[in-house]
């Protein structure tokens, strides 16, 4: 039996998705599932860069606000809901279109990632908890290079379960690929300098909207400077800046390269798929859709 056809729209952060997603999905009437570890927390939409309801034109957008941002949320149960979600866009007789830039979530779905079922060891992650992101970095690299080459270096969290499957299972194994769809990957192409610069502009236009304001109601709303470091980039920098760690114009400064060093992180995962249909506009998108959908 032939597999369901998946669209995929990925990119760097800043590159253009939400806008091209839309377009792209007005002319093929799909429906969009959203593919970002940040996105699916409530209440975190500038820090974000969450779409709004008005951007939306009508398109229905799914695992968008989905959980408390004082919950712990795991790729194992996005991949869960993301798969039932897409099932559902299939029975309507609608092509699901899966849109973001967090590979992880990403290739979950694209390869139908098999998770080890390793029960969390809690007296081992308290004792992790303790350390530094740079501490864990370098406690990784130890156990498993390979798997420290491609994670978020301040990314504790994730840094905390690699080690716990590492000890456990003397590495981070390269996880099963089960792939239950065909799917078609575009990605959108930016020069760097393009990139830093919508970087700058998109920065420069959410501080406008309100995105410490955002970050003081999340405190108010008790999460708590701990977790807001976990959330990194805008988050962890914003926090630094309320706890008068650092001046405004130091966590701008900090900030800006920090997206743009995430932003490297992404294309190290993706330049490494080589079924990326890297595109420049929307005719070149549109041509590969329909080509596939034929």
């Amino acid at each position: 039996m032939s597999r369901k056809k998946l669209i995929v729209i990925l990119g760097l952060t800043a590159s253009g998705k939400t806008e091209l997603s839309i377009k792209l999905a007005k002319k093929f009437n799909s429906e969009i599932v959203s593919a970002d570890s940040r996105q699916v927390y409530k209440g975190m939409d500038l820090g974000t860069g969450k779409i709004t309801k008005k951007e939306m034109e009508n398109i229905p957008h799914y695992l968008l606000d989905i959980v408390s941002p004082k919950k712990r949320f795991s790729v194992v149960q996005y991949q869960k809901l993301a798969l039932g979600t897409i099932e559902k866009i299939f029975k309507k007789g609608k092509v699901p279109f899966l849109v973001g830039g967090s590979p992880f979530y990403l290739y979950s779905i694209i390869e139908n990632w098999l998770f080890p079922k390793l029960k969390p060891d809690m007296k081992l992650r308290e004792k992790l908890e303790k350390k530094t992101a740079k501490e864990l970095f370098e406690m990784l690299k130890k156990l498993d290079k390979e798997r420290a080459k491609t994670i978020e270096k301040e990314n504790k969290r994730r840094l905390v379960r690699a080690i716990e499957i590492a000890k456990k299972l003397g590495k981070v194994p390269p996880l099963e690929k089960n792939p239950k769809f065909n799917c078609l990957l575009i990605g959108i192409k930016k020069s760097k300098k393009e990139l830093n610069h919508l970087i700058k502009m998109r920065l420069k236009k959410r501080f406008e909207q309100g995105m410490i304001e955002e970050v003081k109601k999340l405190l108010q709303e008790g999460v708590n400077w701990k977790r807001l470091e976990e959330f990194g980039l805008e988050y962890r920098w914003i926090a630094r800046y309320l706890q008068n760690k650092i001046s405004r114009e130091k966590m701008i400064k900090n900030l800006q390269k920090d997206i743009e060093k995430f932003s490297k992180r992404q294309m190290t995962w993706f330049k490494k798929d080589k079924k990326i249909n890297w595109i420049k506009n929307y005719k070149e998108a549109e041509k590969l859709i329909k080509n596939f959908l034929r």
